[in-house]
């Protein structure tokens, strides 16, 4: 038993970690931001939703929770995204807020006319730039562990979290986007059940 234990040291040491810097991301949110935020979604006629990579998947995670409160919304990438209009509103999510496949998806929405609502951990990023709403959540990213100097970080007593890459980012996102659902439930007046009658009900039986 001893040694199984210590054998996870350093997985009860990240969870202690991730739940310290949630918290420190949580009391680091601008309300008028997310007021901001959760605004635009509730008046959008439909939301397109963009990422790369692990930040592409909670974007889609995202998105189905909008589709359970009834909202029109589709994930750009896939086959069946319609066309975007003026008036529709784009949510794009980068940690660094220069993903170059995101940073295009952002530029094109602009020229469409479309709203442009960014989720990033810079607010001085081009896509923070270009945004009409920008919700700034804390995280580490890739960037940031590549740009910071080894030494200089240890000299300073300046220490990484466990977290690789930029996973902090990730689940900052994943928890503040899911905040905002039970937002959304009572602002539009939707209850769980409502959310379970419009999850999907054709599925692969094995």
């Amino acid at each position: 038993m001893e040694g199984s234990e210590k054998s996870l040291r350093y997985f009860y040491l990240a969870g202690s970690q991730f739940i310290d810097e949630i918290k420190d991301a949580f009391s680091k949110l601008d309300p008028k931001q997310v007021e901001a935020f959760i605004d635009a979604i509730v008046n959008s006629k439909r939301v397109y939703v963009a990422g790369a990579g692990r930040s592409g998947l909670i974007a889609k995670t995202f998105a189905q929770r909008l589709v359970h409160l009834g909202i029109k919304v589709f994930v750009i990438g896939e086959t069946v995204v319609p066309a975007a209009r003026p008036g529709d509103t784009v949510l794009c999510l980068s940690g660094s807020g220069e993903t170059s496949y995101v940073v295009n998806t952002a530029q094109i929405a602009k020229k469409i006319g479309c709203k442009l609502i960014a989720i990033t951990s810079h607010p001085d990023s081009t896509l923070a730039k270009l945004a009409d709403v920008v919700v700034v959540v804390p995280g580490r990213t890739k960037e940031d562990l590549a740009s910071r100097d080894f030494i200089a970080r240890q000299l300073t007593g300046i220490h990484e979290p466990l977290s690789p890459l930029g996973s902090l980012f990730e689940v900052n996102a994943m928890i503040f986007l899911e905040c905002t659902v039970v937002e959304l439930m009572k602002r539009l007046n939707k209850s769980e059940e409502d959310l379970r009658r419009e999850h999907q009900n054709i599925e692969t039986l094995g």
